[in-house]
């Protein structure tokens, strides 16, 4: 390995229930094939079917955390490690993670005045060439599969209908709130194991969508002058009249419903709240529901994360961190996005990043290198 090569670090993460790691053997052979240099902390892959071994074999130095960060210019993770443990990092160092800088907005003030470079990849752009770098949508279509799988272990019954000698299974049905790449996975994965599956959103143009999957699209009809259409393609936050009428037809459509998936997120606010305690009562007991929102306030009133809560005969559940349950593949494409958005703007000469303002605007929450390096040392 080329001495000289910019040093890429990437670390075993440390947040609760966090099972994915920022690379694999895959891309750290293509991260050396670009010119750099990685160092992979020892048994960051474990919790993903990654052994210390693979990365070796791949290229990597697997070494302790101080030596990963160790005169790193890149660091790659899934959650931004805090700035004490960067000690130690290249001035101007570039931490490639997802920040969620709405609810973290302390640690990126502590990544400026360190003079670190956060580049936060869930600020990714929705425009066409990002679409290889998107976390978001990669991992929310992992999570929108395994909350369907989760709710349907949960449920204790066949989901498709079955015709035997004793009689007929009649097929369950899915209900899948918010129709983004989670929702439609979770719709598209429903459907696949047999379900009766309806699905509802607040942008008419998802409409289209859920039929094209073979679902039946359930919309507030005559409510004048509400498209529902935010920022980057997720639903705003509706008015008062929209959101009446909303819950007026869930409350009519809920009770008929054996699973239902909740999937709906407004960027830097808390998830709106789609089913009410009231709703909750209403449904058959044994019932399932699956909050995939449960980590930013939950659209379900009661959930809690990593919990089932049984509320009048019906199981609440969802997990923190839907998308870490399936840690291999969850790492897989987390590490593709990762390494296409290195590749897109890896300059050899500059060993290193050389970001755009376009995609480069959007992800970079503190400085450049170049300001960086004048920083004050991480203490």
């Amino acid at each position: 390995m080329n001495a000289g090569a910019p040093r890429i670090g990437v670390p075993a993460e440390r947040a609760d229930g966090e099972r994915r790691v920022a690379a694999t053997p895959e891309t750290v052979r293509k991260l050396i094939a670009l010119g750099a240099r990685v160092a992979v902390e020892t048994g960051a892959g474990t919790h993903a079917a990654m052994g210390d071994s693979m990365f070796a074999d791949a290229g990597a130095d697997v070494c302790s955390r101080d030596a990963v960060f160790d005169g790193a210019e890149i660091v790659l993770a899934v959650n931004p490690p805090p700035v004490a443990d960067l000690n130690g990092a290249a001035p101007g160092c570039q931490v490639v993670a997802i920040f969620d800088p709405a609810r973290n907005s302390a640690l990126v003030s502590d990544y400026a005045a360190a003079g670190l470079v956060a580049l936060a990849m869930d600020q990714m752009p929705r425009i066409t060439r990002a679409q290889s770098m998107d976390v978001l949508s990669s991992q929310a279509n992992l999570a929108g599969y395994k909350a369907v799988i989760a709710a349907a272990d949960r449920f204790g019954r066949a989901l498709p209908m079955m015709m035997t000698a004793a009689g007929t299974i009649q097929a369950a049905r899915v209900f899948v709130m918010g129709v983004g790449v989670a929702g439609l996975q979770a719709i598209a994965t429903a459907r696949r194991l047999g379900a009766v599956v309806s699905a509802t959103d607040v942008r008419s143009a998802t409409r289209e969508q859920i039929l094209s999957l073979g679902a039946k699209p359930v919309f507030v009809e005559n409510v004048a002058g509400i498209e529902g259409e935010g920022a980057g393609g997720y639903a705003a936050e509706m008015s008062a009249e929209y959101q009446a009428a909303q819950a007026e037809l869930v409350s009519a459509h809920i009770t008929r419903q054996d699973i239902v998936i909740t999937t709906a997120l407004i960027p830097g606010r808390p998830a709106p709240r789609l089913v009410s305690d009231a709703q909750i009562a209403s449904m058959k007991p044994g019932s399932v529901i699956f909050d995939l929102a449960v980590a930013q306030g939950g659209n379900v009133e009661g959930s809690v994360p990593d919990e089932v809560v049984m509320r009048h005969g019906v199981a609440v559940m969802g997990y923190r961190n839907t998308a870490a349950q399936l840690a291999a593949d969850a790492s897989a494409l987390y590490a593709r996005n990762l390494f296409n958005f290195l590749a897109a703007f890896w300059d050899k000469e500059a060993g290193g990043l050389i970001l755009d303002d376009e995609i480069g605007g959007a992800v970079r929450l503190t400085g450049t290198r170049a300001e960086a390096e004048t920083a004050p040392a991480i203490s």
